[in-house]
Formats: structure tokens, sequence, C-alpha cells
């Protein structure tokens, strides 16, 4: 199984913001008086609980992935036997693939045409590079 495009939904460095804000607090704390590295640390551990919980999130539901047999688009997946063609103009009403209203905050869309006829949008953050690999895929 081939992957011809790939993008997560996130890094996990968002985690580490958790015990950068945590020396900030401390080093400020520190200026003022006592220190309480205790309460700064269960922050920095709460914060990055938190963080990977966002970042887990974004990772599941925001990832697209194409193989040569599916097009994945966060918890929904395209059999790419099922794709007829790439579409240049994006309709006006499309289903979205991945399970939203609309294409996702800071994505382009990618219609679809299925061999059933419908349109589908699909979506990336890099959307020629996906309707690049696509349509190689398809014309192979």
């Amino acid at each position: 199984m081939t992957v011809r495009y790939a993008e997560p939904g996130s890094s996990f460095w968002p985690v580490l913001w958790a015990p950068g804000f945590a020396l900030l607090g401390l080093g400020v704390e520190a200026m003022t008086g006592t220190v309480h590295v205790l309460g700064w640390a269960l922050a920095a551990v709460l914060l990055a609980g938190v963080w990977a919980l966002w970042v887990a999130a974004r990772r599941r539901l925001r990832s697209v992935s194409l193989t040569d047999e599916v097009l994945r688009l966060g918890e929904e997946e395209l059999p790419v036997a099922d794709i007829a063609a790439v579409e240049e103009e994006e309709p006006e009403a499309a289903k979205v693939l991945g399970g939203g209203w609309g294409t996702p905050k800071g994505t382009g869309a990618v219609p679809l045409r299925l061999k059933d006829g419908k349109i589908v949008l699909a979506w990336a953050r890099r959307p020629d590079e996906l309707r690049a690999a696509l349509q190689a895929m398809l014309a192979a």
C-alpha cells in the first residue's frame, strides 16, 4: 500500500507549550517572592494533558491520506475505485467528506465526481498537491 499523499492533522509540538508556560509563570513568580514549584509542575502536567487531547483529536479528525486503495479524510474513507474524476470547478452544494458541514479552516476544496454521478468535496491544506496525486492515480 503506497501512500501517494499524506498530511497529519497536527504535530505534537503544541504539547511542549505547557512546560514553557509553566516555566514562564515560575519565573514571574520567582521575581515576586515565594515560588510554588509543585503548583507549577501540576499546571504543566494538566496543560500538557489538555493539549495532548487537542492534538490527538486534530490528528484523528483533520488528517488526510491517499493510498492506492483509499482516500481518507478525517474519519471517513472513500475507496479510490469509486472516484471517476477530479473536477476543476467547485460546486455550489456538495457533501464534504470527513464529516463536517464545510471544509475545515485553512484547507482548500478538491471536488470529486464519483462513479455514481455524485460530486463530493475532498479537502487538504495543500489542495493542488492532493488534486495532482488523484489525477495521476486516475490517469494510470
